[in-house]
């Protein structure tokens, strides 16, 4: 079932407020550290102003828990916008206060203004009716862009639309399709690779990937799961004693269901958590005591690229080691450059995973990279996602 877009309404000239993502890392100085999430949301903003709409931006950063903490401010957000549309964006002092309801008032088509931070609001989080009204109250259509918080049931994600006609801009519906795509119509033979820390965290997603792909590769810290609840020590490794029941039960399901569950054959094992420690690759059955996994080993990196290369659809959600210190990065870059490489669909869902393809510069070679990590999983895991629901149907 799919939702209507921008493109399916007539905006020309209407008053339109959009959930967007500006959710940006910033700098101590509050500069902007990585604009992405501004420019990927452009390109919806620019189709409005084509239609002469007068646009209301609005966005969370951060977690200010319902109150005003001015270091979290959309003010470099405004400042950036203006830069990069060529023309002013005009930042409120409120949310839904009186500056915020005189400048949607006065708001004249072609213009752009945007709102402080609605978690500065204690009612966005709660989903709040009252609050939602009021967003409501300054537009005539609600356009959610924000795929990112798509999962989440807030005032300004899903709230809204109780009140306006709602459709999704040009980035929500781009996930819909890749996504949507890649799980429930892919190109076979799927492969899914997930890394991560914790099995627990994955639960779902694995158990869901067990109904579609043709293979599913485990990295991350939850192999040393599997390998415990094979009955084999993993040194110092993260390891959920109590999901052991699990990983054995996700083993004997990929049987039954025929799909290739691959593990690693080998790891990279360091004395401590330190950038520069003591390195070596063992087997995964030898992990020394007093020594953590901290990446996957030479022969299953051979082993894990030889198996991408036929792959048709690859589904890649949680780096397979620990990426932030270069000499565990050799798995996951080795991972990310054959997903370059090869003539594949190449999804990525969202969070370290896209951090990671950024910090190999490879983001460019792949199909497509989820805007939203909590709510990539949540969607592959085929959970409702309130954010998307709350869009009027084709």
């Amino acid at each position: 079932m799919s939702k209507k877009t921008v493109k399916d309404i007539d905006l020309k000239g209407k008053k339109v407020i959009e959930r967007c993502d500006f959710n940006v890392p910033l700098l101590e100085d509050g500069t902007i550290r990585d604009n992405t999430r501004i420019v990927a949301a452009l390109p919806t903003i620019k189709y409005l102003l084509e239609q002469n709409c007068a646009v209301i931006l609005c966005s969370h950063l951060g977690r200010p828990k319902g109150q005003v903490v001015p270091e979290m401010s959309l003010a470099p957000v405004a400042k950036e916008l203006s830069r990069l549309l060529g023309q002013e964006v005009k930042l409120a002092k409120d949310v839904v206060g009186e500056d915020a309801q005189k400048l949607a008032k006065e708001l004249k088509p072609g213009e752009v203004m945007l709102l402080e931070n609605v978690r500065f609001e204690p009612g966005e989080e709660k989903n709040d009716p009252e609050l939602a009204k009021k967003f409501a109250d300054m537009a005539e259509i609600f356009v959610n862009d924000a795929f990112g918080t798509a999962h989440r049931a807030h005032a300004s994600t899903a709230g809204i639309a109780d009140y306006l006609p709602a459709v999704s801009g040009f980035l929500i519906e781009k996930e819909l399709k890749f996504l949507g795509d890649a799980i429930n119509n892919p190109q076979r033979p799927f492969v899914a690779i997930l890394g991560g820390k914790k099995v627990s965290d994955k639960i779902g997603v694995i158990d869901s990937l067990l109904e579609k792909v043709d293979t599913l590769m485990i990295g991350g810290a939850m192999a040393y799961t599997f390998f415990r609840s094979m009955g084999y020590t993993v040194g110092n490794s993260i390891c959920e004693e109590d999901k052991l029941d699990l990983a054995q039960s996700l083993l004997k399901k990929a049987k039954d269901k025929g799909v290739k569950l691959m593990l690693p054959v080998d790891t990279k094992v360091g004395k401590e958590f330190k950038e520069d420690t003591e390195s070596k690759v063992v087997s995964y059955k030898e992990i020394p005591d007093g020594w953590e996994g901290y990446d996957i080993g030479t022969e299953t990196i051979k082993m894990y690229t030889e198996e991408l290369k036929h792959a048709a659809t690859v589904l890649w959600n949680g780096p397979v080691g620990l990426f932030e210190f270069d000499q565990f990065a050799v798995g996951t870059n080795a991972i990310a450059k054959t997903l370059a490489e090869i003539d594949a669909v190449t999804v990525i869902g969202g969070g370290d995973s896209a951090a990671a393809i950024k910090k190999a510069g490879l983001s460019d070679k792949m199909t497509h990279i989820s805007t939203g990590g909590g709510a990539s999983l949540e969607f592959i895991e085929g959970k409702k996602l309130p954010g998307i629901e709350c869009l009027m149907d084709k």
